[in-house]
């Protein structure tokens, strides 16, 4: 079976990973399962890895990683196809921290002002050292160029410790509001999941033995529901506020219902508070594929 496993939220808060989260990794690779850990990071997936092992996560507890940023820097390596095609080799940055590390290696140029840019990249945000507001006044010279941005990041919202920070997404969000063009790469858009299928049907894994793991109705339950997955969702995360009220199942239930009617009325197969080893999962047996109306 495939596991495709959302990052920040559901594995760690950006500082340390949640209780029971190594244990429950460990148990899953001793089962024999193949672990995609699937993330909207700008950063390359060498960095990430290298991050989850500084907080305690080694390689040894999935099987690979991928991230928005790892098929952005890609893309732009080659320049060959889609709305990678021409972009141009002088790119105005916008990072977390000053971060160039998404065009390392590649022959792009990163120049201080906008006007002299042949496209936006937009990785990261400063939040909450910055506002939206302190991007726009670069937001709206882009477009004033018309430069096509690409966005390497598409999470709205993020977790940072108990805090949710705003994301690319909302910066790229803006960019669409001022009349720019914008090209997301990473969930819920479809190709990084048909990049996972792939991988995943290399190991003899198909969809239908495949669930993907996450805490955002926008990215993760979105994203598998598109490529038809199975999802499950961990409601101790990004939308941690809209269960807070919740103490008994029928409240969770309802909790659920309102959420998922803000996105379409996409819900998750199953649900879970934490990834713990022990969390109790329904009985599937009498469930039909696809069946997307029960947890």
């Amino acid at each position: 079976m495939g596991f495709i496993i959302d990052q920040w939220g559901v594995l760690h808060n950006g500082e340390k990973p949640y209780d029971g989260v190594v244990e429950c990794l460990k148990e899953l690779k001793s089962r024999g399962k193949h672990i995609i850990i699937l993330s909207n990071s700008g950063k390359r997936a060498e960095e990430n890895k290298e991050r989850l092992k500084q907080i305690g996560i080694g390689p040894s507890l999935y099987s690979e990683i991928l991230t928005s940023g790892e098929m952005c820097w890609q893309g732009l390596e080659a320049q060959s196809e889609g709305f990678f095609k021409g972009l141009g080799e002088k790119c105005y940055l916008i990072s977390r921290g000053g971060d160039r590390s998404i065009v390392d290696g590649l022959n792009i140029e990163v120049v201080d002002k906008v006007e002299d840019a042949d496209f936006l990249l937009i990785s990261g945000s400063d939040a909450p050292h910055k506002t939206l507001e302190d991007y726009e006044p670069v937001l709206k010279g882009a477009v004033r160029k018309q430069l096509t941005a690409l966005c390497a990041n598409p999470d709205s919202r993020g977790v940072m410790g108990k805090d949710s920070i705003m994301g690319p997404g909302t910066l790229a969000a803006r960019y669409r509001d001022f009349g720019g063009v914008v090209h997301y790469i990473g969930k819920p858009h479809q190709p990084i999941f048909q990049r996972c299928i792939k991988t995943l049907q290399e190991h003899d894994i198909y969809p239908g033995q495949t669930i993907m793991i996450g805490d955002s109705m926008a990215h993760d339950m979105l994203g598998g529901h598109l490529v038809n997955i199975d999802t499950c969702f961990v409601k101790a995360g990004l939308h941690a506020p809209a269960f807070s009220k919740a103490h008994t199942p029928a409240d969770v239930d309802k909790a659920l219902t309102i959420l998922c009617n803000q996105y379409n009325n996409i819900r998750p197969k199953f649900m879970v508070h934490t990834m713990k080893w022990g969390n109790p999962l329904p009985d599937r047996k009498h469930k039909k594929r696809g069946d997307r109306d029960r947890f």
